[in-house]
């Protein structure tokens, strides 16, 4: 499994990124992005979604602001990420989780997004 995530950078508080995930090989059954925040240890989920379905699940704390989507023909999964606030900062990863599996087991490089106040 290739997972290649881009989009990342800098942006002031109020600002949109959109983070990119390519995946290669093969579709999986749910793609998510995954936050790593500063200082710890553990990333947790900000956003997922099912492949055949379309089904969104959003973490409390983005719903209104982040929307998750995927390009079918492409094998992709877009993070629009809008009003962005110094909490959003963090390495940002791309999972996906195979149609037998209930976890997201199979993870690319992260991207960086820094959100200045």
């Amino acid at each position: 499994v290739q997972l290649q995530a881009s989009g990342g950078g800098l942006v002031e508080a109020g600002g949109s990124l959109r983070l990119s995930c390519a995946a290669s090989g093969r579709t999986f059954a749910g793609y998510a992005w995954f936050r790593q925040a500063p200082g710890e240890e553990l990333a947790t989920v900000v956003a997922a979604i099912s492949w055949s379905s379309g089904g969104t699940h959003y973490a409390d704390s983005v719903k209104g602001r982040f929307t998750i989507s995927r390009d079918n023909a492409k094998n992709t999964v877009y993070l629009q990420m809008n009003n962005l606030n110094t909490e959003d900062t963090g390495v940002y990863y791309c999972a996906v989780r195979r149609e037998d599996d209930a976890e997201f087991r199979s993870w690319g490089q992260g991207t960086q997004v820094t959100v200045s106040s």
